[in-house]
């Protein structure tokens, strides 16, 4: 078995020696190529180089960021993030296009292996795999020596005539801001730890318009929805973690159905300190509140803004944007787990 295993050297919870260790045992089992990620967007690259290679595997040794960009490069969207059809096509039928191979695609690009090296790992964890990594690398090896393989399903956001896939979360409004917050932060030379995010949300939380909603959400199946301050977009649960502490504001999400959406009409501080004990920590049941919206196994779904609003996919900031179109991929991707 041939694999290909994407390295990246700044991840937050690895040093050299681990990385070592950890490419020694790889290297036993497979027919083992190792590549260094060095820029934003270096991994979606190597990973569709891997996939028009013929490689078996594309693991990766990184955080939640190095992840999605591998991904992406897997299901190869990035071909069309220009944004323009081919001539005569339209840009719906082109999407379509793209649900069609993602969907039932699987079986003919490269498996996924993943061993957790960022400060989060939500997708790691999320499958079930152990968040140390040296732990985590026991137990895709005995994946790769025993074939074992899970299927799971992807969300696709579309907006600007741009698409990418997301694997557990996306989110537009205060979530995103917070994000945005933290990657400047780092871009000083600070790192993203628990704490970093936490103080960071309170701070920005404190400063926050809590008064002019600029969201609405509308789809084919959905009852349409608006004054919405914030709206996390779950493909599976938890929604991130805090240390070791899950935060699951949609618990039913799973990679096994549509995408599930939580949406805040108030931010003020009697709805915050409702919400927060009922998403902290395992749940199975659904937040209440009147002012909450909640969307479950869905198809497609949109959110709209009256203004620019800070957007994110797997922790990753993107911008601002105005409207996003959101899609469930289902049986996008097999993962050796």
């Amino acid at each position: 078995m041939r694999a290909m295993l994407l390295v990246n050297p700044k991840a937050t919870t690895t040093n050299q020696r681990t990385r070592d260790v950890l490419i020694r045992a790889l290297g036993a089992t497979v027919d083992l190529t190792v590549e260094e990620t060095g820029y934003r967007g270096h991994a979606a690259h190597l990973s569709r180089t891997a996939h028009a290679s013929g490689f078996d595997v594309v693991a990766v040794l990184g955080g939640d960021g190095t992840i999605n960009e591998t991904v992406n490069g897997l299901l190869d969207a990035e071909d069309d993030e220009g944004g323009e059809a081919r001539d005569g096509e339209s840009s719906d039928e082109r999407d379509g296009e793209a649900d069609s191979e993602a969907d039932g695609g699987a079986m003919n690009r490269p498996a996924l292996l993943v061993i957790p090296g960022g400060s989060a790992n939500v997708f790691a964890r999320a499958l079930g795999l152990p968040n140390n990594p040296v732990e985590a690398a026991g137990a895709v090896l005995e994946a790769l020596r025993d074939d074992r393989r899970r299927t799971v399903g992807l969300g696709q956001a579309i907006w600007d005539g741009q698409r990418r896939y997301f694997t557990f979360c996306s989110g537009l409004g205060y979530d995103a801001e917070v994000i945005r917050a933290v990657e400047g932060m780092r871009g000083t030379g600070r790192k993203a730890t628990p704490t970093r995010y936490v103080n960071t949300a309170l701070h920005h939380y404190l400063s926050t318009d809590k008064r002019h909603a600029p969201m609405a959400v509308e789809g084919p199946d959905v009852p349409p929805a608006d004054n919405l301050f914030m709206a996390i977009v779950s493909n599976t649960s938890p929604w991130t973690y805090v240390g070791s502490r899950p935060v699951c504001p949609t618990p039913w999400a799973s990679f096994e159905t549509g995408l599930d959406l939580l949406g805040l009409q108030r931010l003020g501080f009697a709805a915050m300190s409702h919400l927060m004990p009922q998403i902290i920590g395992v749940r199975e049941t659904l937040p209440t509140g009147r002012h909450l919206v909640q969307l479950h196994d869905e198809r497609e779904f949109t959110l709209s803004a009256q203004r620019p609003v800070a957007f994110q996919l797997d922790g990753d900031y993107l911008g601002e944007v105005e409207r996003v179109t959101f899609r469930s991929i289902p049986k996008a991707l097999q993962v050796l787990v």
